[in-house]
Protein backbone atom coordinates (compact mmCIF):
# COMPACT_ATOMS: atom_id res chain seq x y z
CA UNK A 1 0.00 0.00 0.00
CA UNK A 2 1.43 3.36 -1.04
CA UNK A 3 2.27 5.66 1.85
CA UNK A 4 0.11 8.76 2.05
CA UNK A 5 1.92 12.09 1.77
CA UNK A 6 1.70 14.06 4.99
CA UNK A 7 -0.49 17.10 4.42
CA UNK A 8 1.52 19.90 5.99
CA UNK A 9 0.30 23.47 6.37
CA UNK A 10 2.87 26.27 6.26
CA UNK A 11 1.77 29.15 8.49
CA UNK A 12 4.30 31.95 8.19
CA UNK A 13 4.63 35.02 10.34
CA UNK A 14 6.93 37.15 12.43
CA UNK A 15 5.26 35.88 15.64
CA UNK A 16 6.36 38.96 17.55
CA UNK A 17 4.96 37.48 19.76
CA UNK A 18 2.84 34.41 18.95
CA UNK A 19 -0.60 34.77 20.57
CA UNK A 20 -3.82 32.81 21.07
CA UNK A 21 -5.24 34.09 17.78
CA UNK A 22 -2.44 32.31 15.88
CA UNK A 23 -2.84 29.17 17.97
CA UNK A 24 -6.63 28.97 17.76
CA UNK A 25 -6.57 29.49 13.99
CA UNK A 26 -3.92 26.81 13.46
CA UNK A 27 -5.73 24.44 15.82
CA UNK A 28 -8.94 24.87 13.83
CA UNK A 29 -7.18 24.35 10.49
CA UNK A 30 -5.53 21.15 11.75
CA UNK A 31 -8.74 19.68 13.12
CA UNK A 32 -11.17 20.86 10.42
CA UNK A 33 -8.98 21.70 7.42
CA UNK A 34 -7.75 18.23 6.44
CA UNK A 35 -4.14 18.87 7.49
CA UNK A 36 -1.91 16.39 9.30
CA UNK A 37 0.44 19.04 10.68
CA UNK A 38 1.00 22.77 10.70
CA UNK A 39 4.49 24.24 10.67
CA UNK A 40 4.82 27.70 12.17
CA UNK A 41 7.32 29.31 9.80
CA UNK A 42 9.06 32.05 11.79
CA UNK A 43 10.06 34.82 9.38
CA UNK A 44 13.52 36.33 9.86
CA UNK A 45 13.86 40.06 10.22
CA UNK A 46 14.19 41.71 6.85
CA UNK A 47 17.65 43.35 6.86
CA UNK A 48 16.30 46.14 4.67
CA UNK A 49 13.47 46.97 7.07
CA UNK A 50 14.88 47.41 10.53
CA UNK A 51 11.95 47.31 12.91
CA UNK A 52 12.65 48.53 16.42
CA UNK A 53 9.81 46.37 17.71
CA UNK A 54 11.09 43.08 16.24
CA UNK A 55 12.68 40.72 18.72
CA UNK A 56 15.67 38.63 17.66
CA UNK A 57 14.79 35.74 15.33
CA UNK A 58 15.69 33.04 17.85
CA UNK A 59 13.75 34.68 20.67
CA UNK A 60 10.60 34.65 18.54
CA UNK A 61 11.27 31.02 17.58
CA UNK A 62 11.70 30.17 21.27
CA UNK A 63 8.26 31.61 22.05
CA UNK A 64 6.67 29.61 19.23
CA UNK A 65 8.31 26.42 20.52
CA UNK A 66 7.05 27.14 24.03
CA UNK A 67 3.51 27.79 22.80
CA UNK A 68 3.12 24.61 20.75
CA UNK A 69 4.89 22.03 22.89
CA UNK A 70 1.67 20.30 24.04
CA UNK A 71 0.10 19.79 20.61
CA UNK A 72 1.98 17.15 18.57
CA UNK A 73 0.58 18.30 15.21
CA UNK A 74 2.26 21.72 15.51
CA UNK A 75 5.92 22.21 14.62
CA UNK A 76 8.17 25.27 14.83
CA UNK A 77 10.17 25.85 11.65
CA UNK A 78 13.24 28.05 11.26
CA UNK A 79 14.18 27.08 7.70
CA UNK A 80 13.95 30.69 6.49
CA UNK A 81 16.73 31.63 8.91
CA UNK A 82 19.13 29.70 6.64
CA UNK A 83 17.76 30.88 3.28
CA UNK A 84 18.85 34.00 1.36
CA UNK A 85 17.16 37.21 2.46
CA UNK A 86 14.78 38.81 1.98
CA UNK A 87 12.65 35.68 2.23
CA UNK A 88 10.25 34.88 -0.59
CA UNK A 89 7.51 32.31 -0.01
CA UNK A 90 8.03 30.76 -3.45
CA UNK A 91 11.69 30.03 -2.63
CA UNK A 92 10.82 28.71 0.83
CA UNK A 93 8.22 26.30 -0.55
CA UNK A 94 10.63 25.15 -3.27
CA UNK A 95 13.25 24.43 -0.61
CA UNK A 96 10.75 22.53 1.57
CA UNK A 97 9.45 20.44 -1.34
CA UNK A 98 13.03 19.45 -2.24
CA UNK A 99 14.03 18.48 1.30
CA UNK A 100 10.73 16.90 2.40
CA UNK A 101 9.45 14.98 -0.65
CA UNK A 102 7.20 12.84 1.57
CA UNK A 103 5.08 15.89 2.42
CA UNK A 104 2.38 17.75 0.53
CA UNK A 105 2.67 21.41 1.49
CA UNK A 106 -0.27 23.79 1.79
CA UNK A 107 0.33 27.51 2.17
CA UNK A 108 -1.90 29.14 4.81
CA UNK A 109 -2.61 32.83 4.21
CA UNK A 110 -5.19 35.41 5.22
CA UNK A 111 -7.73 36.87 2.81
CA UNK A 112 -5.77 40.15 2.86
CA UNK A 113 -2.70 38.37 1.48
CA UNK A 114 -4.78 36.47 -1.07
CA UNK A 115 -6.15 39.77 -2.39
CA UNK A 116 -2.58 40.90 -3.12
CA UNK A 117 -1.25 37.47 -4.08
CA UNK A 118 -0.66 38.46 -7.70
CA UNK A 119 1.98 40.93 -6.47
CA UNK A 120 3.97 38.25 -4.64
CA UNK A 121 7.23 36.84 -6.03
CA UNK A 122 6.39 34.06 -8.53
CA UNK A 123 2.73 33.51 -7.57
CA UNK A 124 2.16 31.24 -10.60
CA UNK A 125 4.92 28.94 -9.39
CA UNK A 126 3.31 28.64 -5.95
CA UNK A 127 -0.09 27.89 -7.48
CA UNK A 128 1.39 25.32 -9.86
CA UNK A 129 2.98 23.21 -7.14
CA UNK A 130 1.11 23.78 -3.88
CA UNK A 131 -2.32 24.06 -2.31
CA UNK A 132 -3.39 27.30 -0.65
CA UNK A 133 -5.75 27.57 2.32
CA UNK A 134 -7.24 31.02 2.88
CA UNK A 135 -8.68 32.14 6.20
CA UNK A 136 -11.10 35.12 6.37
CA UNK A 137 -9.98 38.58 7.38
CA UNK A 138 -12.46 41.43 8.07
CA UNK A 139 -12.73 43.81 5.14
CA UNK A 140 -11.18 41.42 2.60
CA UNK A 141 -13.92 39.52 0.76
CA UNK A 142 -12.97 36.42 -1.22
CA UNK A 143 -15.03 35.22 -4.19
CA UNK A 144 -15.10 31.46 -3.67
CA UNK A 145 -16.57 30.89 -7.13
CA UNK A 146 -13.44 32.23 -8.83
CA UNK A 147 -10.75 30.46 -6.81
CA UNK A 148 -8.25 28.19 -8.60
CA UNK A 149 -8.83 24.46 -8.18
CA UNK A 150 -6.11 24.02 -5.53
CA UNK A 151 -7.15 27.09 -3.48
CA UNK A 152 -9.93 27.02 -0.90
CA UNK A 153 -11.42 29.39 1.61
CA UNK A 154 -11.79 27.93 5.10
CA UNK A 155 -14.54 29.57 7.20
CA UNK A 156 -12.51 29.79 10.39
CA UNK A 157 -13.59 31.54 13.60
CA UNK A 158 -12.21 35.08 13.60
CA UNK A 159 -10.33 36.60 16.53
CA UNK A 160 -9.39 40.24 16.20
CA UNK A 161 -6.05 40.02 18.02
CA UNK A 162 -2.70 41.19 16.70
CA UNK A 163 0.89 41.07 17.88
CA UNK A 164 0.89 44.88 17.67
CA UNK A 165 -1.98 44.96 20.18
CA UNK A 166 -0.04 42.61 22.47
CA UNK A 167 3.13 44.72 22.32
CA UNK A 168 1.28 48.01 22.82
CA UNK A 169 -0.68 46.61 25.77
CA UNK A 170 2.46 45.34 27.50
CA UNK A 171 4.11 48.71 26.99
CA UNK A 172 1.08 50.32 28.67
CA UNK A 173 1.49 48.02 31.67
CA UNK A 174 -1.64 45.96 30.95
CA UNK A 175 -1.95 42.38 32.20
CA UNK A 176 -3.03 40.50 29.07
CA UNK A 177 -2.02 37.00 30.12
CA UNK A 178 -5.11 35.40 28.61
CA UNK A 179 -4.19 36.63 25.14
CA UNK A 180 -1.01 34.54 25.27
CA UNK A 181 -0.10 30.93 25.89
CA UNK A 182 0.91 30.72 29.59
CA UNK A 183 4.47 29.69 28.71
CA UNK A 184 4.83 32.64 26.34
CA UNK A 185 3.39 35.04 28.90
CA UNK A 186 5.90 33.76 31.45
CA UNK A 187 8.87 34.19 29.09
CA UNK A 188 7.87 37.75 28.21
CA UNK A 189 7.28 38.64 31.85
CA UNK A 190 10.55 37.17 33.11
CA UNK A 191 12.64 38.88 30.43
CA UNK A 192 10.76 42.19 30.41
CA UNK A 193 10.27 42.01 26.66
CA UNK A 194 8.19 44.67 24.88
CA UNK A 195 8.31 47.05 27.86
CA UNK A 196 10.27 49.71 25.99
CA UNK A 197 11.12 49.97 22.29
CA UNK A 198 10.77 46.19 21.87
Amino acid sequence: MEKKNLKTGIFGGSYNPIHIGHLALANYLCEFGDLDEIWFMVSPQNPFKKNQQMLDDHFRLEMVEAAITDYPRFKACDVEFQLPRPSYTAHTLEHLAKHYPEREFTLIIGADNWNSFDRWREPEKILAHHHILIYPRPGYPVDENNLPENVRLMPTPQMDISSTFIRDSIRQGKDIRYFLHPAVFQIIKERNWYKDTI
